[in-house]
């Protein structure tokens, strides 16, 4: 072993991949709330576990893993969202009060529900430091003092961004209008959801860019026609899987139903596209948590759930 080179990495990256399974889907809470999008979420998901994996290599000392990833998520999100908008400011009021983490009273508890229930996307509307906080303690229950740690903040100016927090969320959640309208599904969209239901794999493949990408989250990446076209290899030993056009924050996705008696498709596909051909496929089949939160709207023109065919 070189000088200078932490010991046990062999250890140290078993230990943070075994708890990067786990903390998954709570990162990507957090993540996606954080961007306003599940989709830019599992984005950063992605970067904060293939950033902690090389930084691993240079620590001296083992950090505590689940804070130090939360972190890095952190710190990649605001990264992100600095390149999107210029950061809304807010003053730094006195610390309202917060109810007792150990026993919350009703009302704190009605505040967590309704921040739990509230679509991914209002939650951009908080400035970048409410946002995070309201994240972290009533979505996913974060001690004030762990949040204060995360975040470079007093315990006292938690429970004021929290409080503050709060009350603009209950606002945002009033003024919310209903989900957008259906729309109809391109016609790209439109024949490889026909192709993928009929079967048809060779179709498929013939749509395939020479230089397409799949990315499958969990997975090392695939690239080029030949490669990516085991994918379909996969699906074809599948049975009752069924495609859906559909559209989530804006963006054209596919809907995959496993039953097509199910009211809710079990996960999504996205697809991009460069000279009418498909450039880059994302299956978030093996990371489902992303359609969980999702506002997911189906094309009107897509069959409903145990429809015949």
């Amino acid at each position: 072993m070189s000088a200078g080179r932490p010991p046990r990495n062999d250890d140290r990256r078993a230990e943070l991949l075994a708890l990067a399974g786990e903390l998954r889907p709570e990162l990507h809470r957090y993540s996606a709330r954080l961007m306003g999008s599940v989709i830019d979420g599992e984005d950063v998901v992605q970067d904060t576990l293939a950033r902690a994996l090389v930084a691993l290599e240079e620590l001296e000392e083992m950090p505590p893993l689940r804070p130090w990833l939360f972190r890095i998520a952190h710190n990649r999100a605001l990264d992100l969202l600095r390149g999107r908008t210029v950061r809304l400011t807010e003053p730094i009021d006195a610390a309202a009060d917060v109810a007792d983490e150990a026993s919350p009273d009703p009302v704190e508890m009605l505040m967590r529900q309704e921040a739990v229930k509230t679509a991914v996307s209002r939650f951009a509307e908080l400035p970048t430091t409410q946002r995070s906080v309201v994240i972290l303690k009533d979505v996913l229950d974060e001690q004030l003092s762990e949040i204060a740690a995360l975040l470079n903040l007093t315990v006292d100016a938690v429970k004021g961004h929290l409080a503050r927090g709060r009350a603009r969320l209950r606002e945002i959640n009033a003024q919310a209008a209903t989900l957008a309208e259906p729309r109809p599904a391109s016609a790209a969209v439109a024949r490889y959801v026909a192709l993928f239901n009929q079967r048809d794999w060779d179709g498929l493949r013939a749509m395939l860019a020479h230089d397409v990408k799949l990315n499958q989250a969990t997975h090392p990446l695939r690239v080029g026609a030949a490669d990516v076209g085991m994918f379909f290899s996969i699906y074809a030993k599948i049975d009752g899987v069924w495609l859906a056009p559909a559209w989530l924050e804006g963006r054209e996705v596919i809907a995959v139903f496993e039953d097509r008696a199910d009211q809710k498709p079990s996960y999504i596909m996205w697809l991009e596209w460069h000279d009418g051909r498909i450039s880059f496929i994302r299956d978030y089949r093996y990371v489902r948590y992303v359609a969980a939160d999702a506002e997911l709207v189906l094309a009107p023109d897509a069959k409903p759930a145990g429809e015949g065919e």
